[in-house]
């Protein structure tokens, strides 16, 4: 049985003070009764048995079936357009635990609709990613650990994250709930770990180590497989988009290209007009490389003349930096790249692809609110783009 009196609106649906108790079926029929006499009748979708359609009435029936799927009726623009992107505000990704420490890692995961934040504050934070209030899933503490990089394996089952002063790699086991430390690489002579990758199938893990060396570990088991060395310090590093070759970055100005399998150098040219390289970045679909740097110059090449020219030119030089560009991330679809130095307030971009323009509203000047950008990331499906500042914010954009 169900009280009438307790609820203001079932109140007025009591014919007589007998009624102060209803069982569910008599008040089902009420609230049915009720509705029909506001509607005048039963509206046509509620009724269970099919309309009959006589054969005249087929115009009728295609309208019906037009109404019934959204194909090939509703078509969208193959490629995003140039000049103005259309994009707002969302509430930080990390709003429910607010730092004051520079975030170093901002990184969507793979598959979920998570977003990882991680900084200076020794904390890896997970957030459920909604756009509105993003809410926590959970932090993780490093004990004396200020997180230098934080990153998702490739099937977004582990979380990496190294330390501005330590040889020690954690990994973070996220279906155990398990923290592991790596203490020692077995042949891994580097005082400090800190600047690394994840290829994007899964297999290798290539750490940047000083005197030029480049570290590669298989993902799986932690384990060396190989080094590889160029000339000078390496600036940064990343692997091609299907994992099969590295290009490196070095502090001459140099980028060098190297076989994953045999690990030979495959190629090496000088970045034009670059006196040492500070980031680079190659797109998802296979297409570009762009490098990044001192002078806020970035580069955009095309990746097969990368491989085969000895003196690339590049496709366009974005010159919208004054200072060096410390980050670059292309978006799943290889149509924006977002750069970024870290040296100056707002010095932000998103560059639309293939035009190589600017979009012109990013990010708002008057609003200055997005301070000294040190990492970026898009979402698997580009919904979102985040990037973290010096403030301990990671903003959030739709």
């Amino acid at each position: 049985m169900v009280d009438m009196m307790n609820n203001r609106f079932r109140k007025d649906m009591m014919k007589n003070a007998s009624e102060s108790k209803l069982s569910k079926d008599n008040l089902k029929k009420r609230l049915k009764e009720e509705f029909q006499h506001a509607m005048g009748g039963v509206p046509a979708w509620a009724e269970t048995t099919k309309r009959t359609t006589s054969s005249d009435d087929e115009s009728e029936e295609d309208e019906d079936d037009l109404l019934q799927r959204t194909g090939n009726f509703i078509s969208t623009s193959t490629s995003l357009p140039r000049g103005i992107l259309k994009m707002k505000n969302c509430q930080p990704a990390n709003a429910e635990r607010p730092t004051v420490a520079r975030i170093s890692s901002v990184q969507f995961h793979p598959g979920a609709q998570i977003v990882m934040v991680a900084g200076l504050d020794n904390a890896v934070s997970l957030f459920q990613v909604d756009g509105k209030t993003n809410p926590k899933i959970q932090s993780i503490y490093l004990e004396r650990f200020p997180i230098f990089k934080a990153c998702f394996s490739a099937n977004g089952e582990e979380v990496l994250a190294t330390s501005t002063h330590s040889k020690v790699l954690y990994v973070y086991d996220m279906l155990a709930g398990k923290l592991i430390p790596v203490h020692q690489v077995r042949g891994l002579k580097e005082k400090i770990v800190r600047s690394f990758e994840v290829s994007s199938d899964g297999s290798f893990l290539l750490i940047n180590g000083i005197a030029g060396y480049l570290h590669l570990l298989a993902m799986k088991t932690k384990e060396l497989i190989g080094s590889m060395k160029i000339n000078g310090r390496v600036a940064a590093s990343t692997f091609s988009s299907d994992s099969k070759k590295v290009y490196a970055s070095s502090g001459d100005g140099e980028v060098y290209v190297w076989d994953v399998n045999s690990r030979k150098c495959l190629n090496r040219f000088v970045d034009e007009g670059s006196l040492y390289g500070l980031s680079i970045a190659t797109s998802r679909n296979g297409q570009y490389v762009a490098c990044g740097s001192n002078c806020g110059v970035v580069n955009i090449y095309n990746q097969d003349s990368c491989l085969q020219e000895t003196n690339p030119k590049p496709i366009k030089a974005i010159m919208n930096l004054v200072t060096g560009v410390t980050s670059l991330t292309f978006n799943p679809t290889s149509e924006i790249l977002a750069i970024a130095s870290e040296k100056m307030k707002e010095a932000v971009r998103l560059v639309h692809l293939p035009s190589c323009t600017v979009f012109s509203n990013f990010p708002v000047v008057k609003k200055k609110n997005i301070s000294h950008v040190h990492t970026m990331d898009f979402s698997p499906r580009s919904g979102y783009f985040a990037l973290g500042n010096e403030k301990g914010k990671a903003l959030m954009y739709r």
